[in-house]
């Protein structure tokens, strides 16, 4: 095995590959042209493909919500305590040639990326914490169910509020940009050739390797073999 096949080997935990995926790409790099990014560029989108969902980034939140209800001039009330877990991912089978473009002049590999997902939320069964203040109202009649159902639903509507955050977005939408050039920048080093790897989203502006004439989509690469 040569030293290139051992680094990709052992920096693909890092990069989030699966060994098969890893495997893929040193098979295909060694039946592409050394020289041409294209080609290699092509080879990795592949693997990055049959990996299928990214997930780059993932965050814990809780929400706190309290219901009351009210009967016969008796007040129910129970409060909350709801910790779920989300994680961000990007579709990777989304990408297809026409996903990235390769800009000579600026050795540029441009990519752009599916939009961010948002999985979940997972609740922590066990970390739930649930405090009444019903007295006689929730011990004969049915507010205390009444009182759970509201409860839930409003503490998922919260805890995907809080997933959808700006500032958490933002670090999603990095997490996955940056693995994404990783998982794509590595087997042109290894294969020797020195080029910049951009990954943008669809509403982010455009990276040199798609902004200037003379990039090369990599649908027309695929159309030339």
């Amino acid at each position: 095995m040569d030293a290139g096949v051992k680094r990709l080997l052992l920096f693909a935990a890092g990069l989030g590959l699966t060994l098969c995926a890893v495997l893929l790409v040193i098979e295909r790099i060694r039946r592409a042209t050394a020289s041409d990014p294209t080609t290699i560029a092509s080879a990795s989108l592949e693997a990055l493909r049959e990996e299928n969902r990214l997930t780059p980034f993932a965050a814990r939140f809780v929400a706190v919500v309290t219901s009351e209800q009210t009967r016969l001039g008796f007040k129910a009330r129970k409060t909350l305590i709801l910790p779920g877990n989300v994680r961000y991912e990007v579709d990777l089978a989304k990408l297809d040639a026409h996903s990235l473009s390769w800009h000579a002049a600026t050795r540029t590999l441009s990519v752009r990326l599916p939009p961010v997902d948002i999985a979940g939320p997972d609740i922590d069964l066990r970390a739930i914490r649930e405090y009444d203040g019903g007295g006689l109202l929730i011990a004969i009649t049915d507010a205390q169910t009444n009182l759970d159902s509201a409860n839930r639903r409003v503490g998922i509507e919260s805890l995907m509020r809080q997933a959808h955050n700006p500032v958490t977005m933002q670090l999603a939408r990095e997490a996955a940009r940056a693995a994404v050039v990783r998982n794509l920048s590595l087997p042109l080093r290894i294969a020797g050739i020195n080029a910049k790897v951009e990954a943008r989203f669809a509403d982010e502006q455009a990276g040199p390797g798609e902004a200037m004439d003379g990039s090369t989509p990599l649908s027309q690469v695929y159309a030339h073999h």
